[in-house]
């Protein structure tokens, strides 16, 4: 493993609750970072403390609906200062033009990938107070639609309107204007981390929807650092071009923490970044992260990732995803299956789909889809799944089948286990998933297990469900066990095959007596089809059971057969095979003395109510797993391989199960007794 760099001043923050401790927070960071960064806090502060004078008229949850779009809406006026004039020029005498031409030609004049054909900007709109509101609309239409839907997703016309009629409109935008975000002032990278941090405080404020919306921070920082963990010394190269993707990003979380990361180790890399989420806010929230970063624009695409793949000509070097937890996916059903039939596995969803109850493995088999070929470089991703993903579903079924796939092609590279009490909406067991089909050789046909479910700090102050977070010590801990590769107590490395196996069907032979007792032939009339029976063969048949009596039982059941027909034809009734049939079966009872039914070919019957399945571990031969561990107990057992089914499970706390002995005895006497005399302690000085 390459040795650790210093980490980024994202650190220094997490020791801060308010944002007035934060503004001082440069004092104690790390020197290297203190003059870079000294930027990034003055703005967060100066931006947040716009946020707390709109106290009273907006509440706590509602400030970042403000100072969000607006922090964007002043970093693309001050990009598009310096070429402001150049873009009114070429957008006179230009309507006559295809819209393609118009949007290359203003682009071109731009220097960016959006532009705003405007007159205004911040200046001229602070200096008409009177007509502020109707110039800021006049101000948004002018921008290029692919930054103009950014404004539409936030609902930003909607916020405008009420800071207006809370006269809080020109106080915002004056304050705004006084921000100087050029970028000759404050680099991408700068303005990237002064976004991220008004989305954390933004998120924080608004409680009921973070846990939503926002993957913690450090929960992405270990996912990231295992993502890049293996691949240090390449990505510090000159030259390098790497793509990252996210399927569900949110509010581009993941995606600003790898960039974070990459810039950090090699500030020349080329990066691209590109994400999907299906919810409005959240999407212009990441857009706008991507935007102020200096990303290609049109890489963050709105959409149901499971039924509008906007990426399905496009794969990646790496991916990061945080899917839905447990959310059904009835809505898209119709569209995944449609896929999964018709494409198989030059679609998604060759392998199989999940229980429509959880949807999180159709995420996982989509990211797998975004991998590049081996021969192209190839892909690693990481995805943090709930626990169900691991074992649900049985041989056969659609999760089973997944992670058979995937098992069966190599790219589960390593699973880590996380604490309880991590996520902001759920106390629930999480893990992280490492997937990739470029593994090292000494990896390859090989799963590392990774246990950091009591590697953890306790909050001072929970977060929603969240109770605990990961130190960065614990992260360099788990990111170690991962680049280490070696067995141990938190660490276990096992063969592909060793979550396959084979679910047998055992059966046992059939074996019934019949005996004509009023309760049985009860029995055999509340059947469906001896109800259908007109009212004189149902007569007959009961007065033929009748004639059987109750003093004989027969266990063999071509007898009993012979002796119920002969009984029929005496009260003038003729049993088709299918009445027969039912009456046999519903009159017979299960006897272990009894002789062995068997078909017309003199083979035994299964007994449905005996059959039982094993699961046989994947090298190991049926017949012998069967001859340990059934015939011992049931001697006249059998498998019946037609119907054995292929199966894969991880079951990840079964292999770091630690037994705890029971206390002894004597010592749990010793403490009753000492209960029980303080109990009588308490009621004599009652009585007394």
């Amino acid at each position: 493993m390459a040795a650790r760099r210093p980490e980024p001043p994202t650190r220094c923050r997490s020791r801060y609750d308010k944002m007035e401790e934060f503004a001082a927070a440069p004092a104690v960071c790390s020197l290297p970072y203190q003059r870079e960064y000294l930027p990034v806090v003055n703005h967060v502060a100066f931006i947040w403390n716009i946020a707390e004078s709109l106290r009273g008229p907006f509440k706590p949850s509602e400030y970042g609906s403000v100072v969000l779009p607006f922090t964007v809406l002043r970093r693309l006026d001050a990009i598009l200062a310096d070429t402001k004039p150049a873009v009114l020029d070429a957008a006179t005498g230009i309507e006559d033009l295809p819209e393609v031409l118009q949007v290359i030609t203003l682009q071109k004049a731009s220097g960016n990938q959006f532009y705003n054909t405007s007159p205004f900007d911040f200046a001229k709109l602070v200096a008409d107070p009177a007509d502020l509101r109707a110039n800021l609309s006049s101000y948004l239409a002018g921008f290029s639609p692919n930054v103009r839907d950014i404004f539409e997703r936030f609902e930003f016309d909607k916020t405008l309107n009420k800071l207006a009629e809370k006269n809080k409109l020109f106080a915002v935008t004056e304050k705004f204007a006084q921000a100087d975000f050029h970028p000759r002032t404050v680099s991408n990278i700068q303005m990237g981390l002064v976004f991220e941090e008004l989305i954390r405080f933004a998120n924080e404020k608004s409680n009921e929807t973070a846990g939503d919306h926002y993957t913690p921070r450090e929960v992405i920082k270990l996912m990231v650092e295992l993502l890049f963990a293996l691949d240090d010394d390449a990505l510090s190269k000159s030259g390098v071009v790497r793509s990252i993707y996210d399927p569900t990003a949110g509010t581009g979380g993941m995606l600003s923490v790898a960039d974070e990361y990459l810039r950090t180790l090699n500030p020349g890399i080329q990066l691209s970044l590109y994400g999907q989420d299906y919810n409005d806010a959240s999407y212009a929230i990441c857009k706008a992260d991507m935007v102020i970063k200096g990303q290609d624009v049109d890489n963050i695409a709105l959409g149901d990732t499971l039924t509008e793949d906007h990426f399905d000509d496009k794969k990646f070097d790496y991916g990061l995803s945080n899917p839905p937890f447990g959310v059904d996916w009835k809505d898209q059903r119709s569209y995944v299956d449609d896929e999964h039939s018709k494409l198989g596995f030059n679609g998604r969803f060759g392998p199989g789909t999940p229980a429509v109850s959880d949807g999180a493995m159709l995420f996982l088999l989509h990211l797998v889809s975004k991998m590049r070929k081996l021969e192209d470089g190839g892909s690693r991703m990481a995805m943090v799944l709930n626990g169900s993903p691991l074992f649900s579903g049985g041989a056969g079924g659609g999760e089973s089948n997944i992670r058979k796939w995937l098992l069966d092609n190599d790219l589960v590279e390593a699973i880590i286990g996380l604490p309880k009490d991590m996520f902001y909406n759920t106390g629930i067991s999480t893990y992280i998933w490492v997937l990739t089909n470029r593994k090292d050789e000494n990896r390859k046909g090989r799963v590392q297990l990774i246990d950091g479910r009591e590697m953890s700090t306790k909050l001072r102050k929970g977060l929603g469900s969240k109770r605990n977070e990961l130190s960065p010590k614990n992260i360099e801990t788990i990111v170690g066990l991962y680049a280490g590769f070696e067995d141990g107590e938190h660490s276990k490395i096992f063969r592909n095959e060793d979550f396959l196996y084979r679910t047998i069907t055992v059966e046992r032979p059939l074996k019934l007596n019949w005996h004509a007792t009023p309760e049985r032939i009860d029995t055999v009339f509340e059947a469906k089809s001896i109800q259908k029976l007109n009212e004189a063969d149902a007569g007959a048949l009961r007065a033929a059971l009748d004639r059987l009596g109750t003093d004989t039982v027969w266990k063999n059941r071509a007898e009993f057969q012979k002796v119920l027909k002969d009984a029929a034809k005496a009260e003038g009734l003729t049993l088709p095979a299918s009445l027969l049939k039912t009456v046999t079966t519903d009159l017979g009872e299960q006897d272990d003395t009894a002789d062995t039914c068997t078909d017309a070919k003199a083979n035994p019957e299964a007994d449905a109510s005996l059959r039982d399945t094993e699961n046989v571990p994947w090298d190991e031969d049926a017949d012998a797993y069967v001859a340990r561990e059934v015939l011992p107990y049931a001697p006249d057992a059998w498998v019946d391989h037609a119907k054995t089914k292929e199966g894969a499970e991880i079951p990840f706390t079964r292999h770091f199960y630690k037994y705890v002995p029971p206390r002894p005895l004597e010592e749990i006497d010793r403490d009753l007794d000492t209960v029980m005399d303080d109990l009588r302690a308490m009621l004599t000085a009652v009585e007394a």
